[in-house]
């Protein structure tokens, strides 16, 4: 309870200062869905980023300069996903890692309780990764790439945040927080009728859900989050029952936004 009060006077008194104007044409340049937005989101938004980027540890990787235009866009995507959710404004989230390019993810090896030896992941190039408990690394130019187009059905910031939203509960899993066990029971139903359609390649759900969501249940829900934000009205045309899922869980009708920008 204290450590709640804290935070609203915290974050209060950071609201007391007007949103730059520097960081506002940042928004402007680089975000794509804030044209999209009314008054009242555009407002909610910008108190969300500038709060978000107090809060956070930002660091620049691999020789990135860490500025301004960095840390609000990362902000302003991040914090699309929680203007109409009660959130902590990802609590567990201290800081963000950003490389200028596609980095190489570092072999993890079996720890000492596990049996053998073996690698247990890979090296592979990343544009994005998101740590259970830990940071969220992101790639500049991928995250300016898919922040500076609203509809091209991929948004890197929007795919690691979502996976943190699926971590705040502990299991990662696929399905985020949820009300009750009736929400969690319809949650399980159309996801995973989607989920398994993906995995058998249908050709219509593959045309809206990128096929990498097959690879398990916590990378289907990142990649469906990153089509009802990025192409929310093919998304609802094709899947309706998981759009409305989704516009039920994020209490927010990206698709309406977008036949008004229309």
């Amino acid at each position: 309870m204290l450590f709640s009060w804290l935070s609203r006077r915290r974050r209060a008194h950071i609201l007391e200062t007007a949103f730059p104007p520097e960081w506002e044409a940042i928004v402007r340049r680089n975000i794509g869905h804030w044209a999209l937005l009314d008054d009242e989101e555009r407002a909610r938004l910008r108190d969300l980023v500038q709060v978000f980027v107090e809060e956070k540890h930002w660091e620049g990787c691999g020789g990135l300069e860490m500025t301004d235009e960095v840390r609000v866009t990362v902000a302003a995507e991040a914090c699309l996903l929680l203007l109409g959710r009660d959130h902590d404004l990802y609590g567990d989230v201290e800081s963000i890692l950003v490389y200028p390019s596609t980095v190489i993810a570092a072999e993890r090896t079996a720890g000492v309780f596990e049996r053998g030896g073996a690698v247990v992941e890979e090296s592979e190039a990343i544009l994005g990764q998101a740590y259970k408990g830990g940071p969220v690394i992101l790639v500049w130019d991928a995250v300016k790439h898919g922040a500076r187009d609203p509809d091209d059905g991929r948004s890197v910031v929007i795919h690691e945040f979502a996976h943190k939203i699926d971590m705040a509960e502990g299991a990662v899993d696929g399905t985020p927080p949820l009300p009750d066990g009736a929400a969690r029971r319809s949650w399980a139903e159309v996801c995973s009728e989607v989920y398994l359609a993906l995995k058998d390649g249908d050709p219509a759900v593959r045309r809206v859900i990128d096929p990498y969501g097959a690879r398990n249940e916590a990378e289907f829900f990142a990649v469906a989050t990153e089509a009802f934000f990025e192409r929310p009205e093919a998304l609802r045309d094709a899947l309706p029952a998981l759009y409305a899922l989704l516009a039920d869980f994020y209490r927010q009708d990206p698709a309406a936004r977008a036949s008004r920008g229309g």
